[in-house]
């Protein structure tokens, strides 16, 4: 049975702003971010927590990356038994999820045509915050910053409108990208974590020779394919 470590008060503050922003937004927070909401003096301070939380195999930490933070699958399924998640499920086999994994789309065809489903992935409900739709795999690395890398498996909760700053998965023409949202006056921008790619804007009524946008999802976990957490 798996128990939980003994964490310090400002451990389980970081704990609990980690799963906020995820919750929240699809990603970790930064160090930076971590700092200012915590009032730490600079980022080296939360990256010393962060550390410890690691040896404690509460979270993992991803180098290169500002928002290189996964909370453990075991770590999940403790929160969400913390915040009565799991009680609400009044049957254990309906805490396992079938997901389907999504391949290749076809122009002008639902996300979740059976054509597009390469294979299919039985998993914990409580690894996720939000119940999530199925399971696209990352191609690219235009969302590295985020922790998001080329092979992952994104979990992807359906949906057609998003909050700014939440990652989602959006159909442009016959591709799917992954990437930040941001609504402004003119039209939609999504952002790469990225600084070799550029963002992509989508103007509010905008020429026939433009891409037709549609927002496909919000991400609401990572699984790191090789590794299964």
């Amino acid at each position: 049975m798996y128990e939980p470590p003994k964490l310090t008060n400002r451990q389980q503050q970081i704990l609990d702003l980690v799963q906020s922003a995820i919750e929240r937004t699809g990603a970790p927070p930064t160090r930076a971010e971590i700092a200012t909401k915590l009032g730490f003096k600079s980022a080296n301070a939360a990256e010393e927590h962060l550390q410890a939380l690691a040896r404690k195999g509460v979270i993992e930490l991803v180098g290169g990356t500002s928002r290189g933070i996964r909370l453990r699958s075991e770590t999940l399924r403790q929160l969400n038994l913390q915040r009565g998640r799991q009680f609400s499920l009044p049957l254990p086999s309906l805490a396992q999820l079938t997901l389907p994994l999504i391949g290749r789309v076809a122009a002008g065809s639902p996300i979740l045509a059976q054509e597009h489903i390469d294979q299919t992935y039985l998993m914990e409900a409580s690894m996720f915050p939000r119940r999530p739709d199925y399971l696209l795999k990352v191609r690219g690395m235009s969302m590295r910053d985020a922790g998001i890398i080329d092979g992952d498996l994104l979990a992807v909760q359906s949906a057609k409108d998003a909050k700014n700053g939440q990652i989602v998965v959006a159909r442009l023409g016959d591709e799917v990208t992954v990437k930040r949202f941001r609504r402004t006056r003119h039209g939609i921008e999504l952002i790469p974590e990225n600084p070799d790619f550029q963002t992509i804007v989508i103007h509010t009524g905008g020429d026939a020779g433009e891409l037709q946008f549609e927002l496909e999802g919000l991400a609401v976990g990572l699984i790191r394919n090789n590794m299964m957490l």
